[in-house]
């Protein structure tokens, strides 16, 4: 591709763009867009006028984006059933991009051209999906607007971006670029009220956006912040302004928290950097380009930092941290701080713990070795962490159904990451019933088909679910949704966790909290759904309680799944007795001295669940058992014959019938605990050395056996 420019806006240059850029002239056409453009084409769509005009009835002749269609060929939202293939990019189609597209993307935009801020969209952002919120990209102390260059491919599949460019030599004061995003704002709210808009802002970008929302607080608006400047009082550059007067031009790019603007990690930066771990020849790969990125780097700081912008972007620093800081009361605006470890300009993950602690709506991602350019590093993606955060929704209310979007295979390996140590230590057994009452090994009885209802024992901790999930998604092809504790989802939880992202995994992977309106709607999609009936209770048990059921009395599922006609799939796992020993349960915990001030923010202060049942299954405190780990036994998974639903909603609206299917599913989950109680006593492998011993002789990669059938 040849080197970037901004289009001027003249009425001849509206038609080149409606053909050859990403959005159609018209301000108020539905922004749909075209496919990519020739090499010879700009990369940019540009808006050099302050706001869009008012809405004109102007038809756009672009097509709009296809819909997504699952496999049943229903059109509509992101797909819900078994052996759906991801419908967003993942590493294998992204270009990977660095420090060097950055300038070489830069060069023609930082062109002194006179004219004031403006928008532009890139075209590699590509075809997003329908009902595509807006996202607002507030650059940082560069202007330039490409920050997001990494992530344009993937953000542009499901938002609608737009990056503010400030020119070089532009003196619009910091309150002047709040107006200016203001009135883009609002123009945009009236145009799709019922959507949101995300402002994505770095640096002081992230000060656009918390000032823009603190003035506009009954704006729905997603601020999505990497490393506010809010701090700059706290920075090593706010007392290396004072002496800059004195360092000639261009040495005072040489200053190292100046060099930092841009070049950062230089590594991390690299095209070649996606992952936290690299091969051998891929790091010295990488290596090599960011050494040979730093020349470059000099040169393009001096172009777009020359001393007198600098002078005026730190005076600019100053006055939006006062501005900001003094208008945090203001803010109600969602809000998702990222934070870098090694950030040497601002002390970020400082300033994160004092924003979330004055923000109403707000929580933290940290980034241990993420430097201020975070965006610019590979290793993030920026669009996982909205989704992991629960941040992305295309309406006023977030819904964890409608909302959701399929992971991609890196996606699902990152997830999953966590449970691979019980793969390597347990060497999970998974069986299975056929239709004719035969057990086999593998997952050959479940059906492909949804709806369906998986419902079983929850293991201590849930230690069950990485394997649930993997392998019926390796093998099988089904993504399974799993109904959640609320506490998983609320933001006070997230502030007793050591680390904040706990529970993203759980949320990529699908999970929604627990209410009958999601189970409703997953049904409806046709989805293979997770529920454990015994909750929290059964997950959190005491000493001795062990593959005991604490299930409700009511028959909670069964009229649901006989209405949309799911198949229920009871199913059983043994084996946390072979992986630990319980030291102190709840009952031991509660007689320590200050566990109670724990215990009271923890379960008088989070959402309560089945508060007007009977029965232990209402005792679900919340805490965190002291295990004592043992040498790793097995784990075994049982799947009992599927419980076809069809034609028999109308039979099971009598309650004396469906207490007594209900009590059917809890016969055989029962049943399959016992079987798998009983049989491994039979496995040769049960321990963990006879295990180790065979993957040495057959090679790690090989299905350890089991007992025989």
């Amino acid at each position: 591709m040849v080197g970037s420019r901004l289009l001027p806006v003249t009425n001849s240059a509206r038609a080149q763009m409606a053909s050859a850029t990403t959005f159609s002239a018209p301000a108020n056409a539905p922004r749909r867009r075209s496919p990519p453009p020739p090499p010879h084409l700009p990369r940019f769509h540009a808006f050099s006028r302050n706001l869009r005009p008012a809405p004109a009835a102007v038809t756009s002749k672009m097509e709009p984006a296809p819909a997504i269609t699952d496999r049943q060929g229903t059109a509509g939202g992101p797909p819900e059933v078994a052996g759906a293939v991801p419908k967003l990019l993942d590493e294998s189609e992204i270009e990977p991009r660095g420090v060097r597209d950055y300038i070489d993307w830069s060069r023609d935009l930082v062109r002194p051209d006179g004219g004031p801020p403006r928008w532009f969209s890139p075209l590699e952002c590509g075809s997003r999906e329908k009902g595509s919120p807006l996202l607002l990209f507030l650059p940082g102390i560069d202007g330039v607007g490409l920050g997001l260059i990494r992530h344009h491919q993937r953000l542009g599949k499901v938002f609608d971006i737009w990056c503010l460019h400030i020119p070089v030599m532009d003196r619009t004061p910091f309150e002047g670029l709040v107006d200016f995003v203001e009135r883009t704002v609002k123009s945009e709210k009236s145009c799709s009220p019922n959507k949101p808009i995300y402002l994505v802002g770095e640096s002081i970008g992230a000060c656009i956006a918390l000032a823009v929302a603190a003035r506009n607080p009954n704006i729905d608006l997603i601020l999505i912040l990497a490393n506010p400047a809010t701090s700059f009082c706290k920075s090593q550059l706010h007392s290396l302004s004072v002496f800059l007067d004195v360092v000639p031009e261009p040495l005072h790019i040489n200053i190292p928290y100046f060099l930092n603007f841009i070049t950062g990690n230089h590594m991390r930066m690299s095209s070649t950097y996606a992952k936290s771990v690299l091969s051998l020849q891929k790091a010295a790969w990488g290596l090599s380009e960011s050494l040979a990125d730093i020349p470059p780097c000099l040169s393009f700081l001096v172009n777009i930092l020359p001393k007198e912008s600098l002078l005026w972007k730190l005076k600019m620093l100053r006055s939006a941290s006062f501005y900001v800081n003094s208008r945090l009361h203001a803010v109600k605006a969602q809000a998702l701080i990222l934070a870098s470890g090694r950030d040497q300009l601002f002390p970020s993950r400082e300033e994160a713990e004092r924003l979330c602690s004055a923000l109403p709506n707000c929580r933290i991602r940290h980034f241990k070795d993420g430097g201020h350019n975070i965006f610019l590093e590979g290793g993030i993606d920026l669009l996982t962490t909205i989704r992991g955060a629960g941040y992305f929704r295309r309406s006023s209310q977030l819904d964890y159904v409608s909302d959701y979007l399929l992971l991609t295979p890196d996606e699902f390996q990152k997830a999953t990451e966590q449970y691979r140590w019980i793969d390597l230590a347990m060497s999970p057994v998974m069986l299975s019933t056929l239709e004719d009452g035969r057990v086999v090994k593998g997952l050959a009885g479940i059906p492909l088909e949804g709806p369906a209802v998986l419902i079983g024992y929850h293991m201590l901790m849930g230690l069950e679910l990485g394997p649930l999930f993997t392998r019926l998604f390796l093998e099988r092809k089904i993504h399974l949704r799993g109904i959640a504790h609320p506490f998983m989802f609320d933001r006070a939880s997230e502030l007793l966790m050591p680390d904040s992202s706990s529970f993203d995994s759980h949320r990529l992977l699908g999970a929604v909290p627990a209410s009958a309106a999601n189970f409703y709607k997953l049904l409806s999609r046709k989805s293979f759904v997770l529920l454990y009936p015994g909750g929290a209770r059964e997950a959190l048990h005491k000493k001795g309680e062990h593959y005991k059921l604490f299930w409700p009395e009511e028959p909670e599922f069964v009229r649901m799944a006989s209405r949309f006609e799911a198949t229920i799939i009871p199913f059983g796992v043994v084996g946390e007795d072979d992986i630990s020993e319980m030291l102190l349960d709840y009952d031991d915990l509660v007689n320590l001295p200050f566990y109670d001030i724990l215990d009271k923010r923890i379960n008088q202060d989070a959402v309560r669940l089945r508060t007007e049942s009977t029965g232990e299954v209402r005792n679900q405190a919340l805490y965190l058992p002291i295990l004592l780990p043992k040498i790793p036994g097995r784990l075994y998974f049982l799947f009992g014959r599927p419980i076809e639903m069809r034609g028999r909603r109308e039979e099971l609206k009598d309650k004396y019938k469906a207490q007594q299917l209900y009590m059917h599913v809890k016969s055989e989950v029962k049943n399959c605990i016992t079987y798998l109680k009983e049989k491994r006593e039979k496995d040769p492998y049960r321990n963990i050395l006879p295990r180790l011993l065979y993957q040495l002789a057959n090679g790690y990669t090989a299905e350890v056996p089991t007992f025989e059938l």
